[in-house]
């Protein structure tokens, strides 16, 4: 229903000739989705944080909730539990939230998180340069150079280039939310004070990033690598228009992509939204920290009738219940097993559900255990089986051979569908 109205606005706003914008009723049901999907009783998310902070929606309670709960994880966790990535987006939701990342104070305590995250990407650096791989995920390496150039210090040019030659680089297959956070990163520094020869690096690889997702999108009728990586990539978009130049952008095509999505993650929403304003996580570093936000301002919440919600759910008959098959697979590591099981759940259940279903069933057999993530549950460990970061190890689910594009928690199997978990490495 969302996607209908979104789609039939987008047509009408942007057939007029207007900048790449949404109408304000659409971003504003949007960001009302959003708020409504946090949980509070989860670990906050910072890029909803962000979302809503770049849509000036700052007056509200699940905003004040979240910058608080944000403070208080980074005084606990940034210097130990944290990777660099998550630390770099806690970075930006509170620069976006008029918040100096230097002095972060919550629990009587005070911590300089800007330069936890000046460390640990030194880390990221050294382990980049002895195996060729970041301590983590060169996404997250992505994520902390953006987060260092818009906060105006150092410590990120010598990841931005390796960063920038992975792009150009023939052999590298980066994915689409990578080259996104890499472009708008390349967008931040480039025409700083770097050496030409970096100038000139970092144009090339924005060029082939912004002209590359353009390629994609028309391949893929608006969609850019798959619905959930569209939001990043839509974003670098935003920030690298003066690099695709004199080609154009056709954003009212992108928009109608993402509007016809019925999207339930939070994290999923959060980064479509900025884009939707014509906005990219670039526009942090230039937000009015003076400006008084009113809620009847342009940005303002408009709240869907709850009798449209209520008209839809008594809509459809009672949830019939449907037969899923599930398989563990592990020939990777250790003693290798393989075990296939048939459950039943109601019609429109998630795969977690199908998950516990099968657990209920035969706990010794297919025992799981899960981390909440910004989007959602991860299984980290199936059989007592658990996933390794230091291994580059992971729980990978398929459907007909194919890597299911959504997480256990939002994921709706259909009847007689064969889902496999396997134990890979990435």
């Amino acid at each position: 229903m969302l996607g209908v109205a979104f789609s039939i606005g987008l047509l009408v706003a942007l057939a007029g000739g207007h900048d790449c914008v949404a109408p304000q009723g659409v971003v504003s049901r949007l960001l009302e989705r959003m708020e409504d999907t946090v949980e509070m009783d989860g670990p906050p998310n910072p890029s909803v944080l962000l979302a809503m902070n770049l849509a000036g929606a700052t007056n509200g309670a699940t905003h004040k909730w979240l910058l608080q709960e944000i403070k208080e994880k980074a005084v606990e966790g940034a210097q130990k539990d944290m990777a660099s990535g998550e630390v770099a987006l806690d970075v930006l939701a509170l620069l976006s939230s008029c918040n100096d990342p230097r002095s972060v104070q919550a629990l009587g305590q005070t911590l300089d998180l800007l330069r936890v995250l000046q460390q640990k990407t030194e880390e990221e650096m050294a382990s980049l340069e002895e195996d060729g791989v970041p301590k983590t995920t060169l996404y997250g390496l992505s994520l902390d150079t953006l987060a260092l150039c818009l906060m105006g210090v150092g410590g990120y040019q010598e990841a931005l280039v390796a960063l920038a030659k992975r792009v150009l680089s023939s052999r590298s297959h980066l994915s689409v939310d990578t080259r996104a956070v890499v472009a708008m990163a390349m967008a931040c520094a480039h025409g700083r004070a770097e050496p030409p020869e970096v100038q000139d690096l970092l144009r090339r690889a924005l060029e082939v990033v912004a002209n590359g997702f353009l390629d994609e999108q028309e391949d893929g009728d608006g969609v850019i690598g798959n619905i959930y990586s569209t939001g990043l990539a839509l974003q670098a978009l935003v920030a690298t228009s003066q690099f695709y130049a004199p080609r154009e952008w056709d954003c009212a095509q992108a928009f109608s992509a993402v509007s016809s999505h019925d999207y339930q993650q939070p994290m999923a929403m959060a980064q479509v939204l900025p884009a939707l304003l014509g906005k990219s996580y670039l526009d942090v570093a230039t937000l009015d920290c003076t400006a008084v936000v009113s809620p009847s301002s342009g940005t303002a919440r408009v709240r869907v009738p709850p009798t449209v919600g209520t008209m839809l759910l008594s809509s459809h008959p009672p949830a019939a219940p449907i037969t899923v098959h599930y398989t563990i697979t592990n020939e990777l590591q250790g003693t290798h097993f393989s075990f296939t099981t048939s459950v039943k759940v109601l019609a429109g259940s998630t795969l977690l559900k199908v998950l516990q279903a099968a657990r209920e069933e035969e706990p010794n057999i297919f025992s799981f255990q899960t981390e909440q993530m910004s989007w959602g549950p991860m299984v980290v460990s199936i059989h007592g089986l658990a996933a390794n970061a230091q291994d580059r190890t992971y729980w990978k689910f398929l459907s007909s051979g194919d890597a299911l594009q959504q997480g256990v928690g939002t994921y709706k199997p259909w009847d007689g569908e064969h889902v496999q978990a396997v134990f890979s490495t990435y």
